[in-house]
């Protein structure tokens, strides 16, 4: 099989397209304590930049903030339109669109001169990631077998966690560029990694170009015979008369055939009775994901370390292993998650954050000492712990992590794509992704001024956070794993489930031996599906019928 065939080939030159934020999260965290950056955009009242260097104060925690949230603000927007321009131009283009992007941003980052043209140039490499964060998922899902969709997209997660490593260790390297006396610091320290985070996009874009298109995209404009030459190529091993690849033609077809008839999707479609249940759990898929505090974790890291009692380099070197944390503990996921399935992953996943987030706010709270006017200088360093109850901030921080990486991580990636019909599925993953993107926005610009206004009771509001999102996904999350894009249709669409919601959500499961079985060619499983996507596509038909009367 030639690589542009093999299905993890194809998911690893994809998913660089998640190393592009991964990249722009650590350039940010591991730059915002050099002295060389709090001199040049400096707001405090030492003068111009480079004046005794060691007093420089930075950027204030507002003006921080609004820099750090200009990117997601832009992915928002770039989420939303990626809709437009998936269905337009196919999958693979949009993501090569995304790239072109990012290439631009990233040189207006590299050259900046000013906090404006900083903040322009990260909503222009946020429209880039916002791109590929909603289509890089639906171009792997739409190509994936059931059995390794959940391991092959949420890849996409491990891309982000090696690009952050890979970024701040880059980051880390230039600190050190012109020693260390007031006078030498450098723009160097955070131009050059700003300008080497363009190297992936190029390394995608060029990567691209030999990947073929997803086939339900090339079914849906009624490209037939490109249709069964992908699927023949990724899923058949050459062989057109695969009794996988004629099953999954026959289900895309009869799903086709349904959505011939709603040729013209808009967003509103996705908020119509039949459809909001499934908008309803994909947005709150990406809200919850960054209501864990995350990428809170990520961005500004440093200041809980600081906090803790490290300094300079030494704070680098310690939130370093988070990131090493998270990189090693994703991996499980890429390889149990299609077993484990979605919603216990999810809900261990909650239930563990939710203890450390509460740890550390006790921490905190029973410990920390209140710093007037901030370590250093820095509002946002407003606490300081020492001893073991610093080693324990330290730990609970690191678990917290470890607790993530292989649940929420990869399933907020791997589960909205699942939930959606082919006719939606551009436009409902770019409005669950861009609800991603306005949340990281709004807790961009939030969490420095927590750190410095209500301290400790910042964890207190992302463990009640993680409470309400376990009670939440098991009511409502349905099980996905080892199931096709058109079986899951069945879940939603249950004539003796809970009206328009389908099958409740707890006694959804997943058969990963039967899924296993189909994609080797088992008559009897494959009778089986197909018989079950001619009675969905039978109440498609009646619906259809009853919405034209």
């Amino acid at each position: 099989m030639p690589l542009a065939g093999n299905i993890y080939y194809i998911a690893a030159i994809a998913v660089i397209g998640g190393g592009l934020f991964g990249f722009d999260i650590s350039s940010m965290s591991a730059l915002i304590e050099t002295p060389a950056y709090k001199c040049y955009f400096n707001h405090g009242p030492e003068g111009p930049p480079f004046n005794n260097a060691d007093h420089c104060s930075g950027l204030s925690s507002l003006s921080q903030g609004g820099v750090t949230a200009a990117m997601p603000a832009g992915s928002w927007l770039g989420a939303l339109i990626s809709g437009f321009i998936s269905d337009r131009l196919g999958r693979r283009y949009s993501i090569m669109v995304g790239c072109v992007v990012w290439v631009i941003g990233s040189a207006i980052i590299c050259a900046s001169q000013n906090m404006g043209m900083l903040i322009g140039g990260r909503v222009i490499n946020g429209l880039a990631v916002g791109i590929e964060s909603a289509q890089v998922p639906v171009y792997i899902s739409e190509l994936a077998p059931p059995s390794k969709r959940g391991r092959l997209v949420g890849s996409q997660q491990w891309a982000i966690t090696w690009g952050i490593l890979i970024m701040y260790y880059i980051s880390f390297g230039c600190s050190y560029i012109g020693g260390k006396t007031p006078t030498t610091y450098s723009t160097a320290v955070f131009r050059v990694p700003w300008g080497i985070q363009m190297v992936p996009a190029v390394l995608l874009f060029l990567g691209m170009i030999s990947l073929p298109e997803s086939p339900r995209w090339l079914a849906r404009k009624d490209r037939w015979e490109e249709c069964k030459q992908v699927l023949t190529l990724v899923h058949g091993k050459g062989d057109p008369n695969s009794p996988f690849v004629l099953a999954e033609m026959q289900e895309i077809g009869e799903m086709c055939e349904f959505e011939r008839h709603n040729a013209d999707v808009s967003y509103l479609e996705l908020f119509k009775p039949k459809m909001l249940n499934r908008t309803v759990i994909g947005v709150f898929m990406q809200i919850w994901s960054q209501l864990t505090g995350m990428n809170v974790m990520m961005y500004y890291i440093t200041y809980v370390f600081t906090m803790a009692g490290y300094s300079g380099n030494a704070t680098l070197l310690a939130s370093s292993i988070q990131y090493i944390i998270n990189v090693v503990m994703t991996f499980p996921a890429l390889i149990w998650v299609d077993r484990w399935g979605r919603r216990p992953t999810l809900l261990i996943g909650a239930a563990f954050m939710m203890t450390w987030m509460y740890a550390n706010a006790g921490l905190m709270a029973a410990y920390g000492v209140v710093v007037p006017g901030g370590i250093g200088g820095t509002p946002e360093e407003s606490m300081r712990l020492s001893g073991a109850p610093a080693k324990a901030l330290i730990a609970c921080t690191y678990l917290f992590v470890a607790s993530y990486a292989p649940t929420w991580g990869p399933v907020s990636w791997v589960y909205p794509p699942e939930l959606y019909p082919l006719r939606v599925r551009g436009k409902a993953v770019a409005l669950a992704t861009s609800a991603n993107w306005a949340f990281n926005t709004a807790l961009g610009l939030f969490v420095p001024s927590a750190f410095a206004n209500i301290r400790w009771q910042t964890y207190i509001i992302f463990g009640v956070f993680l409470t309400v999102m376990w009670v939440h996904v098991f009511f409502m999350f349905p099980e996905t794993a080892g199931k096709t894009l058109e079986e899951t249709e069945q879940i939603f669409e249950d004539p003796n489930g809970i009206p328009y919601i389908g099958t409740p959500a707890w006694k959804t499961s997943h058969d990963s031996k039967r899924t296993a079985a189909a994609e080797r060619g088992d008559v009897e499983v494959l009778g089986d599906r197909l018989a079950m996507g001619e009675k969905t596509a039978a109440a498609h038909a009646e619906h259809s019928a009853e919405t034209s009367e």
